[in-house]
């Protein structure tokens, strides 16, 4: 197994692991990304995101979408992890664990505070997997989200 940051050229595959993600959750349907759109986050002027790829033995089997946060109660950034996904036929190989175990490794090279992500609250093989290594829901959060028309209507 490698693990390897993606590559101008990786877009469609990168898309491909998100349709392939939002299929399991259940919400392909809200999916408007494009290649053009993931080259602009992953390889713009400017990335704000960031993408690991595992491959077994040379085949695209999961990856990794990621980006910095700040927590100002520990003034240190962290590394929020947006999107982790292995495909199916690659499962229980530890190819998620290793693409955790790399962004941990990260975090900790790089002095970050956390590393921190959401689950779906339905999707109970995944959080025993987190829990597993450790993970634990963080108590007495609730993530709050404006979008859409509540985001334009906030403008003023």
């Amino acid at each position: 197994m490698n693990i390897r940051a993606a590559l101008p050229g990786d877009e469609a595959l990168v898309l491909s692991f998100i349709r392939e993600l939002a299929e399991y959750e259940k919400l392909l349907d809200c999916v408007v990304a494009t290649k053009e759109s993931v080259h602009e986050a992953l390889f713009g002027p400017s990335p704000r995101v960031f993408c690991d790829i595992a491959e077994d033995n040379g085949e695209p089997a999961g990856f990794a979408l990621w980006f910095y946060n700040y927590s100002t109660f520990l003034a240190r950034h962290g590394i929020y992890l947006e999107d982790l996904f292995v495909r199916p036929r690659f499962r229980s190989k530890g190819i998620g664990k290793a693409l955790l175990a790399n962004l941990a490794a990260r975090a900790v090279r790089e002095n970050c505070g956390r590393l921190e992500w959401a689950v779906l609250d339905w999707n109970k093989p995944s959080i025993d997997f987190y829990e597993s290594l450790g993970a634990r829901a963080a108590e007495g959060w609730t993530v709050y989200r404006l979008s859409g028309d509540a985001l334009k209507k906030l403008t003023g």
